[in-house]
């Protein structure tokens, strides 16, 4: 049975939401799963907006086919030809053959790649500033290249003001019947999963987000509709200086955030009495993570969020301690810069994880290393113990003040 949502007037949704995949992109854990959103316009010429996921597409041709009742589609818009939203691109084509696929020249030939169908006399191919007028609607095609794939375009509706944002302003989560992010909490329910999804699928393309919100910007944008999440229609400013934050690397809280890896208890005990003595001095909030057992991708979302990183491993076969390398490494893809950090490092007989975490910062931009990197040497000892409430003490100035 179909499931269609009216967003206003002749603007409907028409996706639908996977709670049974365990990881998005096969990657990152979505408990809350996902949603897949297409939209619909009815104008004097119809106007699909992206597909679905071939996990909701059977749904998703359902909803579309109850919501022309009957009329032609006229054009396809094709903003992301990531499979999760163009997996039913080629079987949307086959069922209405007439239409026209409205894309850019990067977009067509992926379309051939992905599928075995001819689309030679049927494309309206758009550049930077193109209109598409299909009656009482006008939509404006704006590039977005790299946000995050090479092809990636958004659209503008000027009769309703809306920007059909693609994969940017997305979230992980399911949609519970809620369509709209001000029907929701969304800084308590949302905003972890909106952090993570940008950091982790988007966080490496800040300098491509930052020039394509610079554009949007002289956009009258009323309402936006992303590929994945709750639409923005109320307090939109306050979701773009999130993006602003985090497409700059600023640090969205000033606070500290301490990844921990330990083999046998002994580096955790370090990092705990670090964190102790930072609670003391009035740090509030502290994140404290064990890398080993905590998927990577909240690790990355939450070193976007803080300002300072306490990073504790010890040396494992005369490297860094795996979870901890992976997770740096994971960082540095990600693009992450601008942090302080202070550095924890254990080794019975060679103590190297330390200058080993201290190279890979280097190569990262504008990492601020903390000096006095603590060594413990098996166990923590009074001389370590001081040295860890020292170390607090200079992370909570820094916090506090």
């Amino acid at each position: 049975m179909h499931c269609v949502s009216n967003i206003r007037d002749d603007l409907y949704w028409l996706g639908a939401s996977d709670r049974r995949l365990a990881k998005f992109e096969s990657v990152y854990p979505i408990p809350r799963g996902v949603s897949y959103n297409a939209y619909l316009v009815l104008d004097e010429k119809t106007v699909l907006l992206d597909t679905v996921d071939r996990a909701v597409g059977e749904r998703f041709l359902e909803n579309l086919e109850f919501a022309l009742a009957g009329r032609p589609l006229d054009y396809v818009v094709v903003d992301h030809m990531e499979p999760d939203h163009c997996a039913t691109l080629g079987e949307v084509l086959r069922r209405w053959p007439d239409a026209q696929v409205v894309a850019n020249a990067k977009t067509v030939p992926m379309i051939g790649q992905f599928f075995d169908c001819d689309i030679s006399g049927r494309t309206v191919v758009v550049k930077e500033g193109d209109t598409l007028c299909t009656g009482r609607h006008t939509f404006t095609f704006v590039m977005a290249p790299m946000v995050h794939w090479p092809e990636v375009m958004v659209t503008y509706d000027s009769t309703y003001k809306v920007l059909f944002s693609a994969d940017a302003f997305g979230t992980f989560g399911a949609l519970n019947g809620n369509l709209f992010a001000d029907q929701v909490d969304f800084a308590r329910d949302w905003l972890d999963d909106a952090r993570r999804y940008y950091t982790n699928i988007v966080g490496k393309y800040g300098a491509q987000v930052q020039s394509l919100l610079k554009r949007a910007a002289g956009l009258d944008i009323q309402m936006i509709c992303p590929l994945h999440g709750p639409i923005w229609r109320e307090n939109i400013a306050w979701f773009l200086d999130k993006y602003q934050h985090w497409s700059t690397y600023t640090p969205e809280d000033k606070a500290v955030a301490v990844f921990c890896g330990s083999i046998y208890g002994h580096t955790e005990n370090a990092a705990e009495i670090l964190a102790s003595r930072l609670a003391g001095k009035g740090v509030r909030n502290i994140a404290f993570y064990d890398v080993s057992h905590t998927d990577v991708s909240y690790l990355i979302s939450e070193a976007f969020r803080c300002s300072h990183l306490v990073l504790a491993a010890p040396t494992y076969n005369g490297e860094i301690y795996t979870p901890m390398e992976d997770f740096l490494r994971d960082l540095a893809n990600h693009g992450l810069r601008g942090r302080t950090v202070a550095l924890i490092e254990n080794g019975t007989w060679a103590a190297r994880s330390g200058m080993l975490m201290t190279k890979l910062l280097e190569g990262m931009k504008d990492m601020r290393v903390l000096e006095g990197t603590v060594t413990v040497k098996s166990a923590v000892k009074e001389a370590q113990r001081r040295s860890l409430e020292s170390l607090a003490d200079t992370i909570a100035d820094e916090i506090l003040h």
